[in-house]
C-alpha cells in the first residue's frame, strides 16, 4: 500500500491540461478561463453624476444659500458640450457625464428651482456625488484571471468590460463505468441479492460540478467480455472512472480484463480508509481511475483523487481553496491504525468562531446517508495517537452547494 499523498502526486503527474476553446459570453457560465481577461474599456469612461441634481463648480457653492443660473439639462445618454462658467449650473441626471468645468453635484433635494435660476441650500465640496473616470476599472486591467470558474457575477463583469468572446478550457470528458452483477439502476427490478446502484449517478453529478462532462457507460456484469466491450466506450475520453471490481477477488475483474487490453497499472492499493482498493493507470491514451464499489468509499476517493485530477485538467489549482481547515474536536477519538482515516463528521459553531467537529459514532462504509449528512471529513494520519475532546484536527470540507452565484 502507498500513502495517500504519494497516490495523489502520481495521479496529478499524469494529468494533462485541456486545450483552450473560444466561447461566447452567453455560453460561458460555469466554464474555466484559459487565459486572463482584461477590460476593453474604462468604466466609467468619464466623470459621471451619481445622483439627480445640478452640476456645479464647488468654488461657487462654498456657502449656502447660493443662487446659480441654469444653462442646460443633461439626461443620461446626452452631454453638455460647453465649459461651465462661474455662477452657472447644469440640470443633470444619474449616469450623465459631468460638463467640463464642473466638479461637484448638488442633489436635487438640496435645491429650489425658479425658472432658469436654482438656489442651492447646502454647500457642496469638490467631488461630491461624482463618479470619477475609471472608478470601477480601466482599459487593459485584468479583472478575471485564468483558472477562474465563471459565475453569474463574472459574466456581468465581463459584459461591462465589453468582452463578447473568451477562451476557456475544453470540458474534460470523464467516462464512468459501474461494474457488478449485484447492482441495478434506480427504478429497475431489484433481485433478492442485488442493490440499487448510486455510484455512477453520484460521480456523474460530481463531474458536472467540477466543470467536466460525464459519459455514463452503464453497468458491466461480472463477465470478462461484457466488461471489455463496455469499457470500449471510454475511447476518446480523458479519464475512465470505474466503480467496483478494483480488488483481487475472483469476481473483481477490472484490473485483469483491462490489463489484457492495454491497461498499464501504476498502483492499486492505498493506505486509507475507506477506499484501500483503488487502481490508477493508463488505458491506451486514457487515464484510468478504478474506485472501490462501496458507495461511501467511491465518493470519498472521488473527493480526494478524482476532483483534484479534474481541476488539474482544467488548469486550476488541484487543491481548491478552503478544501482543508482546522477544527476543535467535539468528542474523543481513539488511536488510529496504519491507514489514513477519513471520518464523516458534522460541524457546529464554537467559541471565538472556531468550528467544532464531531464524528458520527458509526463509520461503517456502507452508510451512505451519513456521508450525505456530513459537513466534512476528519483526516486522521496513520498511527495517529488517541485524541481527547478539545484537541485540534484537520478536516476536509465537503462542498455544500452545486452552484455559485
Amino acid at each position: 500500500m502507498i500513502p495517500v499523498e504519494e497516490a495523489l502526486a502520481r495521479i496529478l503527474a499524469a494529468v494533462r491540461v485541456q486545450p483552450a476553446e473560444q466561447v461566447s459570453l452567453t455560453g460561458a457560465l460555469g466554464r474555466v478561463l484559459a487565459e486572463d481577461v482584461g477590460s476593453r474599456r474604462t468604466q466609467p469612461p468619464a466623470a459621471m453624476s451619481a445622483m439627480d441634481g445640478y452640476a456645479v463648480r464647488a468654488a461657487d457653492v462654498t456657502t449656502a444659500p447660493t443662487t446659480l443660473r441654469v444653462v442646460a439639462e443633461v439626461p443620461a445618454g446626452a452631454s453638455y458640450d460647453k465649459v461651465l462658467g462661474g455662477g452657472e449650473a447644469v440640470r443633470i441626471f444619474t449616469g450623465a457625464p459631468l460638463p467640463a468645468g464642473s466638479d461637484a453635484i448638488v442633489i436635487q433635494e438640496d435645491t429650489e428651482r425658479d425658472g432658469d435660476r436654482v438656489t442651492v441650500r447646502e454647500a457642496a465640496r469638490q467631488g461630491a456625488f461624482v463618479r470619477s473616470a475609471g472608478l470601477d476599472f480601466s482599459e487593459g486591467e485584468v479583472l478575471l484571471p485564468a483558472g477562474k470558474i465563471l459565475n453569474a457575477r463574472d459574466i456581468g463583469l465581463a459584459a461591462a468590460m465589453n468582452v463578447p468572446w473568451i477562451m476557456v478550457r475544453r470540458h474534460p470528458r470523464i467516462a464512468i463505468l459501474a461494474t457488478g452483477d449485484e447492482v441495478v439502476m434506480p427504478g429497475d427490478p431489484v433481485g433478492p441479492n442485488q442493490i440499487v446502484s448510486s455510484n455512477a449517478l453520484a460521480l456523474g453529478a460530481a463531474v458536472r460540478v467540477l466543470g467536466a462532462e460525464p459519459v455514463l457507460l452503464g453497468i458491466a456484469d461480472d463477465d470478462r467480455d461484457a466488461l471489455r466491450d463496455m469499457a470500449r466506450g471510454a475511447q476518446g475520453a480523458d479519464m475512465l472512472v470505474t466503480t467496483g471490481g478494483a480488488s483481487v477477488g475472483d469476481h473483481d475483474l477490472v484490473q485483469s480484463v483491462l490489463g489484457d487490453h492495454g491497461l498499464e497499472v501504476d498502483f492499486w492499493k492505498i493506505a486509507m480508509r475507506p477506499g484501500k482498493p483503488l487502481i490508477f493507470g493508463k488505458l491506451d491514451e486514457t487515464l484510468m481511475l478504478g474506485l472501490p464499489g462501496n458507495p461511501v468509499s467511491t465518493l470519498v476517493c472521488a473527493t480526494i483523487f478524482m476532483a483534484p485530477a479534474v481541476r488539474a485538467m482544467l488548469g486550476q489549482d488541484p487543491a481548491a481553496s478552503g478544501d482543508t481547515f482546522d477544527a476543535i474536536l467535539g468528542a474523543d477519538l481513539p488511536e488510529n491504525d496504519r491507514r489514513q482515516d477519513y471520518l464523516r463528521a458534522t460541524l457546529t459553531p464554537g467559541e471565538n468562531g472556531q468550528p467544532v467537529v464531531s464524528a458520527f459514532p458509526k463509520q461503517d462504509s456502507s452508510m451512505l446517508r451519513l456521508l450525505q449528512q456530513a459537513d466534512c471529513l476528519i483526516v486522521r494520519a496513520p498511527h495517529a495517537p488517541a485524541l481527547a475532546k478539545g484537541g485540534k484536527v484537520t478536516c476536509l470540507r465537503i462542498p455544500a452547494s452545486a452552484a455559485s452565484f
